[in-house]
């Protein structure tokens, strides 16, 4: 008995060991503040803990289980701490003065170091070398401000140091804001030079502290400045300007510029290396919702194949849309639309730690709503496998963690998913989902449509990399891993907590551990690689609770003493990662990891040895080959952009003859692919030596011959991709100007084809099905969508498009018009996402439109619609005799009508004017309403013999701010013509500008503006107005305008031909007169271009009047047609080409064989012939901007009716590029030109205004460098020209303005509405609108009296009145741009963080901070009025911009189509 009662207490003692040791240990302790940051050494046991507050820094060497506050540096001086990033043992604090400290053994000791300045005011003063041999290289960026009267002048100045600041730091460079080792991250791979550094400052200096942005520059050297001073370039010359800020994220240098041009607003430009030696401009969608604005997109987290930025949808947004790039950074593709992001600009996107190609993203499922009415963000998150080429919905679990199911069908994806918070609600240091252990993946987050707020969430686990989840804890936990994923421990992150809950066997079961004191969690974290199975849990004990020791605790978690038995090799398995269905392999190679298995009780114990990542290659497939050089993506396969370019020497001569090119393709750089198992895309491929890029001076050409006649054809903006639609109903594809040609979707049968108005990249096909392809890509990718209705017969636009959303369309189509069709109407739907789903805007509809325009700045959710007001029966015989047709305006989606008018004939939109016109029954006659807002309307008033109620107009354009109407005058059985009208400001009083203005059967009028030079016009006139009436013959004189209207005269005729025999004309009615908009077979086909300002081509003849155009021969003007000449017998169509540098020229009377070109702007004219059969050429087209050197000639050979498209290439005629220098006018290629050179007065519109255009026989190419827009000069002082006459006004033979007999004056405007000192009695005059001059003349101006108000008080009142709340303001402004670290033009980079609670952004996430731009002192809020304001210049496409014709007979419509800009 004794001998059993000893074994029994034996046994007994040892369980009691056993227990014990399966005790994690516990340590309690205290601080006074949170830490600004808590920083684990990497690979070691030391932790650092920086009080912000005391200015102190706490160091412990056994992973926070003891403390001690490192002495060596004087209390309350820490007041930045700055780890080492490739040097774990090094560290540095930094204060506030010249003096600070160095630790080179993890904060067990510190050493002094001193800087002549202080540190700067930016996230991170230091830049570090990432080279093992040089961890003692280190930039300091410091501040210097010089004392001026009450205030100071600041600027940033930049320091090195060789050996971390044991020797002396030496000046770098001055007025500096960023400075950075090209060598600073170890992914950043490249062969440049050891020591080369890049620096964003300034190459000017300033006494005051302040710079205007136009002189920031990326400076590069790599002898520390010392001798070499390199401005990069980035490939765009003197025009990278504008540098705010420079980052290395992953494999990729990137730049952000300001847009500097007029009119970019806050538009930012991205530009990209990954050598260092070739920079490019980073390309995105030209979408509406993806412009970079300042601080309005992030770089988000990116892999090292690839850059993710994330672009703000609107200003003063947080939805956002995710781009991903090629592999060299520079072309992007939209990934994923309407991401979520905070004000600051962090966004819900994270890659997992370890796992290529697998992401988190939070979206905004209701992004309208949220930013139409501000409605609260209903998010979901979604995962992507293939690193952002395709995303889905997370899987939610099936049943809690109870095991009870859930009460949704995991199955139905959008009404039951799983949704996880994510970066812009972070609640923990570090990663918010996964760590360094291979595969495992933690959120907080909920299951339904949406995610519910954080203290309504649970905490989910994922073990496979986000494939499968389970729910682990009810209620919101932080959360962490240790031991490589074996030992998980969570808190309750919703109340005070008093003990943890922890796992050994991945989240199957859960036990608690005490804590013995009960606090709020506020971080839960452990070494940097998860390799440690000791935990540090953060904490902030109650008010009742707090002791003298501090309100914080840091808890150290031990869970080592938990587990005896290290893990053998029998413990672990291998773990393949993206195990989703297709997605294995990413970037050539399938990725595994050694993992322990989920029942082994053991530990790891790998201590800081981070998990070996495995790879097996895969065969080569589709998704591992990309477009190579030369070569664009359309559809499934890389088209060439032209002929590719070969070494010399490859071809001899000989068309016939083969050389080896490439296949388009190429392995993305990177990708581990096995070829020998795979395709073998990239192998090159023989062609003919003719497909080769020509030698310099040659001229080639590429002909495709169509099965049927082109009926409409169409470039994409800005791009080099152009639709052709066949007779057949087949549409045609080019996206290299005409090189080759692809046939989309050969089985369907096409009605017509839409580029979306406002946005450059989409465009739309309809086919005769209720289905629609459509492309947000400039053609690379179609896809189809089903639309409610078929096109619809009734003559209406089927797709009208929204001026800011991009996703924004409304659809007219079809509804009951098959079999009898008794109820055959017209229908509008609308769609807010591009089509994916549709809603009823209204039945019986002729035309519905959104309210808002370009320059019409009215509700964006308005839509108006002409509504007939029966609904009933077959709108095919309704009239507004029968059935009256109302305008109904409807706002929030036209949930809330409102009828503006009971009757109309139509209405139209042009800039910032709604023109309807009014049908009004009674009188049988029309009235012209006009509203700037589209709610309230004002009737048109016209001269009492010229109301519209009597004839039908055409609303002509409205880009100088007033309205040109064309009213017609004649009509059948007389030919047609009509006078032009013009409105003051707002578009409601009109007075004569010229009569008898010829116009054609269809409404539209020989009425055509100068693009690019406001005021200029040139139209055709009646000559013979009563012969015509009787002889119904019109004989034509062409008139111009230079003063917008004001007055016109005729154009003054060439001395010579173009055979140099003198024209005999000598009489006064002699003059050049030129064919007008009624007879273009094209009406793209305008006198003048976008890309070269004044410079006009014309078909014409010089006489009394106009000739038949066969009998006419072709004519130039290069001052906007002050003075011309005949460069050609015979008419002939043109185009300009590389902007004016190349002009063509082809027969237009007869079928031809040759094309004639010139390169000095028709001085010289050479011939190229492109085919042996000769072919009757219809239109020339480029792309629409004029800024390229191919052309495509399209036409028909006399045999046949089907098209033919010849491609011509003047792209290798030169290959020096022209060299634009605005700081040194007159020492480059270009000139400075100016309208009035040519005329006696000096002045148009009131100002002088300079342009630059090429010179005349610079032999160069322009292409795409940054054109210098308009410089005025200055404003004139006003004279006559700048006057028109005043309503009921016209002028008479003396040219003055008087009185129409039997009408009255306007009545006088005292309103004062701008602000004026004093308003005016009215004259028979009034100025032009769009005029500046000053002073001078002012016959608009009658007796002055003084406006009421505000010259009440004197000066000094309103001085202070305005001084004081700006004063305010600036404090205001400083004080929160300094506390927030808001300085405008960031670069916010992946992993930006700030703390989960209150405190600094100072990285206390332990990841990169964001990249700031320059402290410029107050003015860094509002640096734009540093720069000089420029007057920017209209470069408008060509167009017509949109003629709109109302005819007077009652059942008519408006004349409408899409505008082909």
């Amino acid at each position: 008995m004794k001998a059993s009662g000893l074994l029994l207490c034996a046994w007994s003692f040892l369980l009691l060991l056993v227990v014990q040791a399966q005790q994690p240990e516990v340590q309690v302790n205290y601080f006074h503040n949170l830490p600004a940051r808590l920083y684990f050494f990497d690979d070691a046991t030391y932790v650092a803990y920086h009080d912000v507050v005391e200015g102190n820094i706490y160091i412990s060497s056994d992973e926070g289980k003891t403390w001690d506050r490192a002495t060596d540096i004087p209390s309350g001086e820490a007041s930045m701490f700055i780890p080492h990033p490739f040097n774990n043992r090094m560290a540095f604090v930094l204060t506030k003065k010249k003096t600070h400290y160095r630790t080179d053994d993890r904060g067990k000791t510190w050493r002094t170091f001193d800087v002549p300045v202080a540190p700067s005011y930016v996230a991170n003063p230091l830049s570090f070398h990432s080279d093992p041999a040089k961890y003692g290289y280190i930039l300091y960026q410091g501040t210097v401000c010089d004392r001026e009267g009450w205030g100071s002048s600041c600027h940033d100045e930049t320091y090195y140091t060789k050996e971390a600041f044991a020797d002396t730091p030496q000046v770098l460079l001055s007025e500096t804001s960023r400075c950075q080792f090209a060598h600073s991250s170890k992914d950043f791979k490249h062969d440049a030079h050891p020591d080369l550094i890049y620096c964003v400052g300034f190459d000017t200096t300033s006494t005051s502290g302040h710079h205007a942005l136009s002189s920031s520059r990326l400076f590069s050297s790599t002898d520390f400045f010392r001798s070499e001073n390199k401005v990069e370039d980035l490939g765009i010359g003197k025009n990278a300007r504008g540098v705010i800020a420079f980052a290395i994220v992953s494999k990729f240098a990137v730049v952000a510029l300001k847009d500097l041009t007029p009119g970019a607003g806050s538009d930012m430009l991205l530009y990209v290396t990954v050598d260092t030696k070739t920079w490019a401009k980073a390309q995105f969608p030209h979408a509406s919702s993806a412009r970079l604005r300042e601080n309005g997109y992030t770089i988000v987290e990116s892999t090292t194949h690839s850059l993710a930025v994330d672009v703000m949808l609107q200003d003063q947004s947080t939805v956002g849309t995710l781009f991903v790039s090629n592999s060299n950074g520079t072309f992007f593709v939209e990934s994923l639309k309407d991401t979520n992001r905070n004000e600051m600009g962090y966004v819900d996107y994270e890659t997992l730690y370890g796992i290529e190609g697998v992401g988190l993203a939070n979206i905004v499922a209701n992004a309208q709503e949220v930013e139409g009415r501000g409605a609260p963000k209903q998010l979901r998150t979604m995962i992507t496998f293939d690193d952002g080429s395709s995303w889905a919905p997370v899987r939610a679990p099936s049943v809690d963690s109870e095991g009870r199911r859930i009460s949704c069908n995991p199955a139905d994806t959008d009404e039951c998913a799983l949704h996880l918070h994510s970066v812009t609600l972070p609640h923990n240091f570090g990663r918010i989902f996964s760590s360094p252990a291979p595969g495992f993946v933690m959120g907080v987050g909920s299951i339904g449509p949406s995610l519910k707020p954080y203290e309504e969430c649970d905490t989910f686990l994922s073990t496979d990399a986000g494939v499968t989840w389970k729910m682990i804890r009810m209620d919101a936990h932080k959360y962490e891993f240790g031991d490589q994923g074996s030992i998980m421990v969570v808190v309750n992150d919703e109340e005070g907590a008093d003990s943890v809950r922890y796992s050994s066997d991945l989240g199957k079961t859960w036990k608690t551990l005490s804590l013995g004191v009960k606090m709020r969690a506020r971080a839960l974290t452990t070494v940097q690689d998860s390799t440690s199975q000791k935990f540090l849990l953060l904490g902030q004990l109650s008010r009742q609770d707090a002791t003298e020791k501090g309100r914080i605790v840091t808890i150290f978690l031990d869970f080592a003493p938990m587990r005896t038995r290290k893990c053998g090799e029998n413990d672990f398995e291998r773990w393949y990662a993206r195990t989703a269905k297709n997605k294995e392999c990413l970037m050539g190679h399938k990725q595994w990891y050694k993992r322990r298995k989920p029942d082994a009780d053991c530990y790891v114990g790998d201590k800081f040895q981070d998990p070996v990542e495995h790879e097996e290659s895969c065969p080569c497939e589709d998704e591992d080959f990309e477009c190579d050089y030369n070569f664009v993506r359309h559809g499934d396969s890389c088209v060439p952009v032209g002929p590719e370019p070969i070494p010399a020497g490859v071809c001899t001569g000989d068309p016939n003859q083969m050389y080896q090119g490439s296949s388009g393709y190429r392995i993305i750089p990177g990708n581990t692919c096995n070829r020998d198992r795979g395709l073998k895309k990239d192998e090159p491929v023989a062609k003919k030596c003719s497909q080769a890029k020509p030698a310099e001076g040659d001229v080639i050409h590429q002909t495709f011959e169509f099965p049927a006649q082109i009926v409409q054809q169409s470039y994409f903006k800005e791009s080099t991709t152009i639709l052709v639609r066949l007779s057949d109903n087949s549409i045609w594809q080019s996206s290299n100007e005409g090189y080759t040609w692809s046939h989309l979707f050969p089985d369907e049968t096409f009605l017509a084809f839409y580029h979306h108005k406002f946005t450059n990249d989409r465009a739309y096909l309809l086919t005769a099905a209720r289905k629609f392809y459509y492309t947000t890509d400039t053609g690379r990718s179609w896809n189809a969508l089903p639309v409610p209705t078929v096109p619809n017969t009734f003559g209406a636009q089927v797709l009208h498009f929204h001026p800011e959303n991009s996703d924004y369309l409304i659809w007219t189509g079809n509804e009951g018009c098959t079999g009898f069709a008794e109820n055959c109407h017209a229908e509008a739907h609308f769609s807010r996402d591009n089509g994916r789903r549709w809603n009823l805007v209204e039945k019986y509809v002729r035309n519905c439109a959104w309210a808002r325009d370009s320059g019409l700045l009215v509700d964006p959710s308005q839509i108006i619609c002409e509504s007939y007001k029966d609904k009933a029966g077959s709108q095919r015989f309704f009239n507004t005799g029968n059935n009256p047709l109302q305008l109904w305006g409807g706002a929030d989606f036209y949930n809330k009508k409102t009828k503006l008018f009971d009757a109309v004939v139509g209405f139209t939109k042009f800039s910032e004017y709604l023109i309807v016109a009014e049908y009004l029954p009674e009188q049988r006659s029309l009235d012209l309403q006009v509203s700037l807002d589209g709610r309230t309307f004002a009737t048109g008033q016209f001269p009492p013999t010229m109301r519209p109620a009597q004839h039908a107009y055409t609303v002509l354009e409205s880009s100088t701010d007033s309205v040109f109407l064309h009213m017609t005058t004649s009509e059948p059985p007389a030919p047609y013509w009509g006078n032009i009208l013009k409105s003051n400001w707002n578009g409601t009083y009109y007075g004569l500008s010229i009569e008898n203005v010829n116009r054609d059967e269809r409404g539209f009028v020989d009425f055509e503006k100068m693009i690019g030079l406001d005021g200029i016009a040139l139209i055709n006139v009646v000559s013979n107005p009563q012969d015509a009436s009787v002889s119904r013959e019109k004989k034509l004189q062409t008139r111009i305008t230079h003063n917008d209207g004001g007055t016109w005269k005729a154009l003054i005729p060439p001395k010579y031909d173009a055979l140099g025999r003198q024209y005999d004309c000598r009489t006064a009615q002699c003059a050049l007169h030129v064919h007008g908009y009624t007879e273009r077979y094209d009406a793209r086909a305008t006198f003048s271009s976008p890309s070269v300002v004044g410079l006009i081509m014309a078909v014409g003849n010089v006489g009394d009047n106009l000739l038949p155009y066969t009998e006419s021969d072709t004519f130039l003007s290069r001052d906007a047609g002050f003075t011309w000449t005949e460069v050609h017998k015979d008419a002939h169509l043109w185009e300009f080409g590389d902007s004016g540098s190349i002009l063509v020229m082809a027969n237009d009377e007869e079928p031809t064989d040759h094309v004639l070109f010139s390169t000095d702007e028709g001085l010289n004219w050479r011939e190229y012939k492109f085919t042996e059969e000769k072919m009757r050429v219809r239109i020339i087209v480029t792309v629409p901007s004029d800024t390229s050197r191919r052309f495509i000639l399209m036409g028909n050979y006399p045999r046949s009716s089907a098209s033919v498209a010849v491609h011509l290439d003047f792209s290798a005629l030169t290959s020096v590029m022209c060299v634009l220098d605005t700081q040194n006018p007159g020492h480059d290629d270009f000139e400075l030109w100016s309208p009035s050179e040519e005329r006696s007065e000096q002045c148009l519109f009131g100002r002088q205004t300079l342009y630059h255009r090429r010179v005349r026989d610079r032999n160069c190419v322009v292409g795409n460098q940054e054109k210098a827009l308009s410089k005025v000069v200055k404003n004139c002082a006003c004279t006559d020209t700048d006057f028109e006459c005043e309503f009921n006004h016209v002028r008479n033979a003396e040219g003055q303005c008087v009185l129409v007999p039997g009408t009255q004056p306007l009545p006088d405007d005292d309103s004062c509405r701008n602000g004026e000192d004093y308003w005016y009695e009215r004259t028979p005059y009034r100025r032009i609108p769009h005029s500046s001059c000053e002073d001078g003349k002012r016959p608009d101006r009658g007796t002055a009296h003084l406006c009421p108000g505000v010259k009440a008080h004197g000066f000094f009142f309103w001085l202070f009145m305005f001084t004081l709340p700006f004063g305010f303001t600036g404090l205001v402004a400083y004080w929160y741009y300094r506390k927030s670290g808001l300085a405008r033009g960031t670069i916010r980079l992946p992993g930006d963080s700030r703390p989960a609670f209150g405190g600094s952004d100072s990285g206390i996430m332990g990841t990169l901070a964001s990249v700031p731009w320059f402290v410029i002192g107050i003015a860094g809020i509002a640096w734009e009025s540093v720069a000089s304001t420029v007057q920017s210049l209209a470069l408008g496409f060509r167009s017509r911009r949109g003629y709109r014709h109302v005819p007077v007979d009652e059942d008519a419509q408006i004349l409408r189509f899409e505008d082909e800009e």
